[in-house]
């Protein structure tokens, strides 16, 4: 199925690349006349990543839960956007912030956000400096990452370069930043799949999840082996770029 293959590689890629995944997803199923962009949908797609987070970083997490420092701190940074999401979810707000033109917006503006973070120099080190402070900082921020266009892992590393720590190690915090957020939207996901009487539902959104976690666990190799040697302005570009089509788009 050709939308389980786009939606699929679309989230993958995205999901840990500074572009926001639901802006695309939101974008391409609109604009490729898919079936109707949902949300248990998206979950799923998100659940995939959350697969490929814990699989590739197994020995960093079983290492922090055994020293627990790291391990509280991305746990209270990872607070604020889930209590944001749990209401925003609830008070069927959500969807109100999945428009055209805020995504357009967005996009172009914490594009600008970025490019901006990634000329401070480089101070600290995430096992050694990585706070209390660094964490509530991330944490509240992170928050934001709930409106498309923001993206969860551009501003996660945005902050992480505003308070100097590199490229790599704050594309790091971000990964463990969403282990947190994707346990809850998984939780919440596979209880909605659960509860669906509709076999054929649970059997598209399964097969969304396996090619995501696919697409999402290359997605994590090449990102972390791109940061070494590259900055982040290609990202900055595209983000600009995509921006300004989506407003001119939204605003014919």
């Amino acid at each position: 199925m050709p939308e389980l293959i786009v939606l699929s590689l679309v989230q993958g890629i995205t999901e840990f690349l500074p572009i926001s995944s639901s802006s695309h997803l939101i974008i391409l199923s609109k604009f490729l006349d898919f079936a109707k962009e949902d949300l248990l949908k998206n979950i799923s797609l998100h659940i995939g990543s959350f697969l490929a987070v814990l699989v590739y970083f197994r020995n960093e997490i079983l290492n922090y839960i055994k020293y627990k420092k790291i391990l509280i701190l991305i746990i209270i940074a990872s607070t604020p956007v889930i209590i944001l999401g749990y209401f925003l979810v609830k008070l069927e707000v959500i969807d109100y912030l999945r428009g055209m033109k805020i995504i357009g917006w967005t996009t172009i503006i914490f594009g600008i956000l970025l490019y901006i973070s990634d000329r401070f120099k480089v101070q600290k080190k995430l096992n050694h400096d990585f706070d209390l402070k660094s964490s509530i900082i991330i944490g509240v921020f992170h928050s934001i990452s709930l409106i498309p266009g923001v993206s969860r892992s551009g501003i996660a590393i945005t902050f992480g370069r505003f308070l100097g720590f590199n490229r790599v190690d704050s594309a790091k915090i971000s990964f463990l930043l969403s282990i947190p957020t994707l346990f809850a939207v998984s939780f919440y996901g596979i209880y909605s799949l659960y509860e669906t009487n509709d076999l054929i539902v649970k059997k598209l959104n399964f097969a969304f999840i396996i090619m995501s976690f696919l697409f999402s666990y290359t997605a994590i190799v090449f990102f972390l082996k791109f940061l070494k040697k590259s900055s982040l302005t290609v990202f900055v570009v595209y983000r600009i770029i995509l921006g300004f089509v989506l407003l001119y788009l939204a605003y014919l």
